[in-house]
C-alpha cells in the first residue's frame, strides 16, 4: 500500500494544535471543523488506496471504466431484457395456446375427424420409431463389422457368434418395430419370411412370429366401421356375429357370422384407420429407405416400393378383392380340388368382405394334414400345379400365397382339397412375358444354355445365368440335370454368398425385369418354402416345367384361329408338347446313365482309366 509519511503526519498534527492554542476563541471556533475535514480526507485516501499491482493493471487498460460507460452498459442490458421479454411471452403463448386450440378442435370434431387427428399424431410416432430402428440396426452392423470384428478370422467360432448375435438383435428390433407400427409394416415383415435361403437363420426364426401377429382392435372400432359403411352395426346385419375374431392378419381381422337363413359366413373387417394411414406409412418407408441408401449406397430398394405402391393400395379395396376371387375361381374351375369362397356382394363394401365360411388347416400344418389322412405328396403336387397354372398360363397370379392363405381339408374324393383365401394382392403377367417364362423354365430344366440366354433376353435380362439361379432359388450346374428340392449346406451357403457378394448384380437383374415379375418371384418363393415344409415330397422343378410346357402349348393353341373351337385338337397339341419335353428330359437322363454304366464297366475290366472329373460330370 502507499501510506502517508509518518513525520509529515506528526508535523501536521503539531502545527494544527499550536495554531489553535494561539488563536482567538472565534478563530478557534472557525477552525474547529478543520480536524473533521482532515479525518474525512484521511478516510477518503485510505479508501482509494491501491496496491501497485492493481495500479499497473489499470494503467495498461486502454479504455478505463468511467461512470458514463457504466451507465451506458446498464441501459443496454435493460433494453436487452426488455427485448427478450416479448419473445418469451410469445413462446409461452404458443406452448399453451396451440395445445389448447387443438384440444378444443378435437373435442368439437366428429368421430371420423378425431380419428384422422389421432392418425396424424401416431404417424409422427411411427416415423420416429421406424427411423430409430433403422438407424440402430445400421449402426449396430457397422460397429460389429468394423470395430468388434476388425482383424478377426471370418471362419472362427468367435466371429460367427458375434455376427449371429448382431443378426438376432437386428431381427428382434425389426419384429418389435413392425408389431408396434402394425399394418403395412407387418405385411412387409411377412414377405421377408419367404427368403429363408438368403437371410440368416436368426431372421427367419424371429420374423416367423409375424405370420400370426396382428393389431388388437376393440369391438367399438368394428361397430364404428359398420356404421360408416352400412349405417348399422354388425349384430343387426347378421343373425349372429362373433365380435371375437377367428383370425387376424396385417390388414384386417376375420369374424364368424351367420346370415338370416343360417348360412355360416366369414366377415373380413379392415382396420378402421388403415386407409387413412397408408399414404403416411408409405412415405415413412420411402424416407427410411433413402436414409439406408445414404448410409449403404448399394442398398437401394426405394424403386421397388415405388413400383409396388399402387399394387399394395389395391389390397385395401375389398370390392376389388371380391372381383379377384371370382376371376380366380373361373380360371381354375377345371381343378376340381380348388375351392374359392363365394362372395356375398350385398354385405360387402370397400372395407368389409363377406364370403362363404370354409373350414381347413394351414397348408404348413403337417401334423393336422396327416391326422386328416391326407397325403403330403398329393397336397404339395396340387399346390405347385395350381400356382404354376396361374404363372405360366392364365397370367392372373396370386401374389400372397403364404400358408395362412391356403387351407387344406378333406374333399369328397377323400383326397386333399385346397381353399384359396385373401385375393387382395394379384399381379397380371402379359402373354409375351408368360411365353418367355415358359420357354425359359423348360430350357433351365433341360440345361439348354442357348435357350436360357435367349429367353432371359426376351425378359430384358442380360446376365442370364444369375437370373436363372434367382428364378429357381438354387445353384444350377450345367453338368447335372437333376435339381434337388432341398438345398444342401453347400448350396445354401452358395446362395447366401451370392446375395452378399453379387448384390449389385442381383439389383441390376431385378431392375431389368418387367415389374410384375417381382411379385411372381414372391409367389415362386412362397410355394418353394411350403413344399420344403411339407418335406419336399415332389420334384417342384419338374412339375413346374411340365406346367410351363403345357401353358406354352395352350397359349399357342389359343392364338390359332381354329383351335379354340376344336378342343380335341387343343388337347392333342398340349399332349404332344408335353410328350416331347418328357422324352427330351428322360432321354438325356437315360443317355447319361447308360454312358456312366458303360464307363464303369470298361474301367472295371481295365480297358480304360476314367478320369475322376469325367465321372463326376456324368454323375
Amino acid at each position: 500500500m502507499l501510506p502517508l509519511p509518518e513525520t509529515a503526519s506528526a508535523r501536521g498534527r503539531f502545527s494544527t494544535q499550536h495554531r489553535l492554542k494561539r488563536a482567538s476563541p472565534a478563530a478557534r471556533g472557525r477552525s474547529s471543523s478543520a480536524p473533521r475535514r482532515g479525518r474525512m480526507a484521511g478516510d477518503l485516501v485510505r479508501t482509494l488506496r491501491l496496491c501497485r499491482r492493481h495500479l499497473a493493471l489499470l494503467q495498461k487498460c486502454s479504455s478505463p471504466v468511467t461512470p458514463r460507460l457504466l451507465l451506458r452498459r446498464s441501459l443496454s442490458s435493460h433494453r436487452a431484457v426488455r427485448s427478450r421479454r416479448p419473445l418469451r411471452n410469445l413462446l409461452i403463448g404458443v406452448s399453451v395456446g396451440v395445445p389448447l386450440v387443438v384440444g378444443v378442435r378435437y373435442v368439437v370434431s366428429d368421430p371420423k375427424d378425431q380419428r384422422r387427428m389421432r392418425i396424424l399424431v401416431e404417424g409422427v410416432g411411427r416415423f420416429c420409431r421406424s427411423l430409430y430402428v433403422g438407424l440402430l440396426i445400421s449402426v449396430d452392423y457397422w460397429w460389429t463389422s468394423s470395430i468388434v470384428l476388425r482383424g478377426m478370422d471370418e471362419s472362427s467360432a468367435d466371429y460367427a457368434a458375434a455376427m449371429s448375435a448382431c443378426h438376432q438383435r437386428a431381427a428382434s428390433g425389426m419384429v418389435e418395430g413392425a408389431v408396434q407400427n402394425g399394418g403395412l409394416y407387418i405385411k412387409l415383415g411377412q414377405g421377408l419370411c419367404a427368403f429363408n435361403h438368403l437371410l440368416p437363420p436368426e431372421y427367419i426364426r424371429t420374423l416367423q412370429v409375424l405370420e400370426d401377429r396382428a393389431l388388437n382392435r376393440r369391438y367399438k372400432e368394428v361397430d364404428a366401421l359398420f356404421l360408416e359403411d352400412f349405417g348399422t352395426t354388425p349384430d343387426k346385419m347378421f343373425k349372429t356375429f362373433d365380435y371375437e375374431p377367428v383370425a387376424a392378419a396385417s390388414l384386417a381381422q376375420v369374424h364368424k357370422a351367420e346370415l338370416n337363413d343360417g348360412t355360416p359366413v366369414a366377415v373380413k373387417v379392415q382396420y378402421i384407420d388403415l386407409r387413412d394411414r397408408f399414404d403416411g406409412d408409405i412415405r415413412t418407408l420411402e424416407i427410411l429407405l433413402d436414409v439406408i441408401k445414404f448410409m449403404h449406397p448399394s442398398f437401394g430398394f426405394r424403386w421397388v416400393l415405388k413400383d409396388l405402391k399402387g399394387t399394395l393400395a389395391q389390397e385395401l379395396d375389398f370390392e376389388n378383392e371380391g372381383r379377384n376371387s371370382e376371376r380366380c375361381a373361373e380360371e381354375l374351375k377345371h381343378f376340381k380340388f380348388i375351392v374359392v369362397p363365394k362372395v356375398f356382394w350385398g354385405l360387402t363394401s370397400k372395407r368389409v368382405l363377406t364370403a362363404e365360411y370354409c373350414e381347413g388347416c394351414k397348408i404348413n400344418n403337417v401334423e393336422e394334414i396327416k391326422r386328416q389322412g391326407l397325403s403330403l405328396k398329393d397336397t404339395a403336387d396340387k399346390l405347385i400345379r395350381t400356382f404354376a397354372e396361374q404363372i405360366f398360363y392364365t397370367g392372373f397370379i396370386h401374389a400372397d400365397p403364404h400358408p395362412g392363405n391356403v387351407l387344406v381339408r378333406r374333399g369328397p374324393d377323400k383326397k386333399a382339397e385346397l381353399v384359396l383365401l385373401d385375393h387382395g394382392l394379384y399381379e397380371h403377367l402379359s402373354k409375351s412375358d408368360r411365353v418367355a417364362l415358359c420357354q425359359l423354365w423348360r430350357s433351365i430344366v433341360l440345361r439348354d444354355e442357348a435357350g436360357m440366354r435367349r429367353y432371359s433376353n426376351d425378359l430384358g435380362v442380360k446376365d442370364y445365368f444369375l437370373f436363372c439361379e434367382m428364378l429357381l432359388q438354387r445353384p444350377i450346374s450345367m453338368r447335372e440335370l437333376t435339381l434337388g428340392n432341398v438345398l444342401s449346406r453347400e448350396e445354401t451357403s452358395y446362395m447366401r454368398d451370392m446375395a452378399v457378394h453379387h448384390f449389385d448384380s442381383v439389383m441390376q437383374v431385378l431392375k431389368a425385369l418387367p415389374r410384375p415379375m417381382l411379385l411372381v418371384f414372391r409367389n415362386i418363393n412362397t410355394v418353394r418354402c411350403i413344399n420344403i415344409t411339407l418335406g419336399a415330397p415332389v420334384d417342384r422343378y419338374f412339375v413346374m416345367a411340365k406346367c410351363a410346357v403345357r401353358g406354352w402349348a395352350k397359349t399357342r393353341a389359343d392364338d390359332a384361329a381354329v383351335l379354340p373351337s376344336l378342343r380335341i385338337l387343343r388337347w392333342v397339341w398340349s399332349f404332344w408338347e408335353n410328350l416331347k419335353f418328357e422324352c427330351a428330359l428322360r432321354s438325356e437322363v437315360a443317355m447319361m446313365s447308360l454312358t456312366r454304366s458303360l464307363l464303369r464297366l470298361l474301367s472295371y475290366c481295365g480297358v480304360i482309366a476314367v478320369d475322376p472329373d469325367v465321372y463326376q460330370y456324368l454323375k
